[in-house]
């Protein structure tokens, strides 16, 4: 009989989101802090923040990877997930997301809702992930909490509901005013913002705060009929009841409660973590978990409870050097003692639970046991990827997997010497197992391995992590873009493979409808065979040698992506005929076939946004279209201008260099992929050619 240690209710799994440089990374440590999980605060900017244990991390001042760890507060067990804010990793964001049950946005209060704000923010929409705002920097200048909270309302059509409002902002920035229990609240600094000062609501902002409160109450009575009634009747209304109204009305996505501070000085962070305790749900109060039976396809759910049969989803892959491939595990349902047998419902696979750790960042603290609710990381799982379940196997079932989005710029990569090739391939695997954005492929011409990410950071940081880490010798080529090939019209195309020889030959025949699909939609397999033109054992040889046959296009050996394939007629042979057969007919059906259905290139197109001063304006605007780039708006924030655009990924290697010449260092941008679109002519002759 396993006892948990803590009720499932006092449990929160949260995870902390932002663009880059809002600060979520200062604010965890804050978190750590107060909760006693570490005695000294460790700051980004010089490399010494817990989270940020990587080397790249601490040399860059970025979370590249997302990091777990777990603290106490008010009697509730918290386990965190710090996650990058930079485009290139948002992967991290994907798959921690997946597994959590709330999420804090960071916002800066100068910059406002910024582009990865918006990526992130539909990331939680997709998943369904109750949200809870944070104003960070509220003491830099041009910190506006109220024009922040409007951009959250029309940029990403949230319904923010300030519970605190601050009191002065920039260096006037001393405390605030909660909303919820009518008084305000001050640090004391000689404690490092242990203290926490309460006061009455200054008599300057007593009225606006009435206002505010007023607007608090209306909003979050809608979702308590009493406090309605209680409020219109102006009868008292007890900080518990407002409380749970705003945590029901959070827990159904309604609202989003809205907190802000600056971490940085030590302010508003413990108001946070109260706020994750009253108004962030506990597994418990999330739908319960479902999944499909992997042998009839049946719909199963699974209650968050301890009795119920063990289901975890694998959300993460790590290669830890000291002991080596640690899989991150969210567990939905039931509980188990280190030392049972799990079953990999994903891939048929049996393994062993041998050690099972609790993160903290890179350092780790041995469980014998865990239940549900928990997010732990086993030791030693040899067949787990990324995105597979874990369950009982008298009880199978396969949890909703994770969607990647695919990579967009490649590099040739090859090892100074032969001897060193062994360990750059093993290197390579050991990346692309913990990274599923991360590709490695092999140029058919010259044999050369190619690897792919999501820009130019990732790629640098993971070819960074090759040398320094790993330990291998290799040339990198410069980036280049990862084109993809199309189809534009609907063709009918035959392949046939037939050899005869003295002994048993070769037969596959087969006749297939190839016509585009929807963009982003990929590759699609359809069987139309009737009368068993073909046998159905060789159907999947037939879809096998398609699927190989796309990674090669007919222009410039790009692969070929969003066709849908449908096998409608073919022959066999009663002797003759093998998988083999089948697997070559298919892909020479694919390959002419491709060449009747008039192939377009398609090259990747980024969202592109500066802000800038405006004596930039020009130049910047000038500068991008050069580079091919659409400008799709321009908005002023304070003194800056906001210059929106789409831009080709290939004009803008070596863009963060040129803007900062062109603007002598003073505009920011950020780059995030948007959709393929076709070449223009021009472009299209140059790749053919370079091909």
């Amino acid at each position: 009989m396993i006892t948990r240690k803590y009720p499932l209710e006092k449990v929160r799994n949260i995870g902390i989101m932002a663009h880059i440089d809002a600060g979520k990374t200062t604010i965890t440590e804050r978190i750590l802090y107060y909760t006693g999980k570490i005695h000294r605060m460790g700051e980004v900017h010089e490399g010494a923040a817990t989270m940020d244990w990587m080397e790249e991390e601490k040399a860059r001042g970025i979370t590249i990877t997302s990091a777990a760890t777990t603290c106490f507060w008010k009697s509730h067990r918290i386990n965190i997930i710090d996650t990058p804010g930079h485009v290139d990793f948002t992967m991290e964001v994907e798959r921690s997301l997946r597994i959590l049950d709330g999420a804090i946005a960071v916002f800066c209060a100068v910059g406002g809702v910024e582009p990865q704000s918006e990526t992130v923010w539909r990331q939680a929409e997709r998943y369904k992930i109750p949200c809870l705002g944070f104003v960070n920097k509220m003491d830099r200048v041009g910190a506006d909490f109220w024009a922040t909270v409007s951009e959250m309302r029309k940029k990403l059509g949230a319904n923010p509901l300030p519970l605190q409002m601050p009191l002065g902002k920039e260096d006037g920035f001393q405390g605030v005013i909660d909303l919820v229990e009518s008084k305000s609240i001050f640090w004391k600094e000689e404690d490092l913002g242990v203290t926490l000062l309460e006061k009455e609501i200054p008599s300057s902002s007593r009225e606006e705060a009435a206002l505010n409160r007023k607007n608090l109450i209306e909003a979050v009575a809608e979702f308590d009929e009493h406090l309605l009634e209680d409020y219109l009747e102006e009868r008292p209304l007890s900080t518990e009841r407002i409380k749970k109204a705003i945590r029901r009305a959070t827990l159904q996505a309604s609202i989003v409660p809205v907190l802000c501070g600056a971490a940085l000085k030590n302010m508003g962070v413990q108001l946070l973590l109260n706020a994750v305790v009253d108004y962030f749900p506990a597994p418990l109060d999330i739908p319960p978990v479902s999944g499909t039976d992997p042998s009839s396809g049946e719909e199963i759910t699974r209650p968050a409870d301890d009795k119920e049969p063990f289901s975890a989803l694998a959300f993460k892959i790590v290669s830890d050097p000291f002991v080596g491939k640690l899989t991150y595990f969210r567990v939905y349902s039931g509980a188990l003692k280190v030392g049972s047998y799990t079953y990999n419902s994903s891939q048929d696979k049996r393994e062993r639970l041998g050690r099972i750790l609790e993160m903290h960042a890179n350092k780790r603290e041995d469980r014998t046991e865990f239940y549900t609710g928990d997010i732990v990381a086993a030791v030693g799982l040899k067949k787990v990827s990324t995105g597979d379940t874990l369950c009982e196997e008298k009880y199978p079932l396969v949890l909703e997997s994770m969607l990647f989005p695919i990579p967009v710029m490649s590099v040739a990569i090859e090892p100074k010497t032969k001897a060193e090739q062994e360990r750059l391939d093993l290197s390579l695997r050991k990346i692309a197992e913990e990274d599923p954005t991360f590709k490695i492929s092999q140029n058919r011409e010259t044999g050369q391995t190619i690897i792919s990410g999501m820009g130019e950071l990732h790629l640098e940081v993971l070819v960074h992590r090759l040398l320094k880490e790993f330990k291998v010798g290799a040339n990198v080529g410069k980036p280049e873009v990862a084109y993809k090939e199309a189809i534009t019209r609907k063709v009918k195309s035959e392949g046939k493979y037939i050899r005869q020889s003295g002994g048993r030959g070769q037969h596959g025949h087969v006749l297939l409808e190839i016509e585009p699909a929807e963009r982003g939609s990929g590759f699609e397999f359809a069987n139309r065979i009737v009368g068993g033109r073909v046998p159905r054992e060789y159907i999947p040889a037939v879809k096998e040698g398609v699927r190989e046959a796309l990674e090669t296009g007919a222009l410039a050996g790009y692969p070929v992506v969003d066709v849908k394939v449908t096998l409608y007629d073919g022959s066999f042979h009663e002797v003759d005929s093998s998988d083999l057969a089948f697997k070559i007919a298919g892909s020479l059906a694919l390959k002419n076939g491709i060449q009747k259905a008039h192939p377009v290139l398609l090259e990747p197109i980024m969202d592109l946004e500066v802000v800038t001063p405006e004596e930039y304006m020009g130049e910047v605007i000038g500068d991008l279209n050069s580079r091919r780039g659409k400008i799709l708006s321009t908005d002023l924030r304070g003194s800056s201008w906001i210059i929106k655009s789409t831009v080709p990924l290939g004009e803008t290697f070596g863009y963060t260099t040129g803007l900062r010449s062109l603007t002598q260092g003073r505009a920011t941008h950020a780059l995030q992929f948007s959709a393929y679109e076709k070449v223009p002519g021009n472009i299209l002759e140059k790749v053919v050619k370079h091909y």
